[in-house]
């Protein structure tokens, strides 16, 4: 039997190819890297773009700041292959450059659909590219690792900012920081649980 999610995930996969979107990354692109896990996690990370070994491999978060985010995810009592990794933006950005405003627009409804078919309890934004579009105007020093409950479509979402693995790869104080936030993740899907069942 086809899952009725895995289903909807082809289709935008198959909707951003139609609709062309990001034609000047596309066509610099090896792979379009939609996303990567189980499609019923609790759990949606969501980086900001692919970088070379993603392009490569069509998957996301399998460079270095992949192999720390798998790291973290342990750490954390979470395996990979329980949650869902996505980026706002699909395609690699040339040189691994910021995405750009319009790039993270043209891909923002497509994520929102990935969302709206996997269902997460939680989603998990890795670094501002992605925490932007969630929680505009605030600032991830200040917020990270503090579950934000949101209106988002239909129905609301918890989202959790943390810092980007990329960051602390290159900032040893920053490790520390992540580590904490990954080991709370849990802990804030216990407490989602136990709302749900209490109300």
């Amino acid at each position: 039997m086809t899952n009725k999610k895995q289903v909807l995930l082809e289709q935008i996969k198959a909707d951003i190819v139609e609709n062309n979107i990001c034609p000047d990354l596309a066509r610099e692109a090896t792979n379009l890297v939609m996303g990567d896990g189980n499609i019923d996690a609790d759990i949606v990370l969501i980086g900001e773009a692919p970088g070379k070994n993603e392009d490569e491999q069509g998957l996301p978060f399998v460079g270095a700041a992949g192999k720390f985010l798998d790291t973290m995810l342990e750490g954390a009592g979470i395996s990979r292959s329980d949650v869902y990794i996505t980026n706002i933006v699909k395609y690699r950005p040339p040189n691994n450059r910021d995405p750009q405003p319009d790039e993270k627009e043209a891909f923002w409804p497509y994520l929102v659909r990935q969302l709206d078919a996997i269902r997460p309890k939680i989603v998990v934004t890795l670094g501002r590219h992605s925490m932007e579009y969630f929680l505009p105007g605030r600032k991830i020093s200040e917020i990270h690792g503090q579950p934000k409950r949101i209106p988002f479509g239909e129905s609301k979402i918890v989202v959790v900012p943390l810092y980007h693995p990329a960051a602390a790869l290159y900032n040893g104080g920053m490790r520390a920081t992540l580590v904490e936030d990954f080991n709370k993740l849990l802990k804030i899907i216990e407490i989602l649980k136990n709302e749900k069942e209490n109300t």
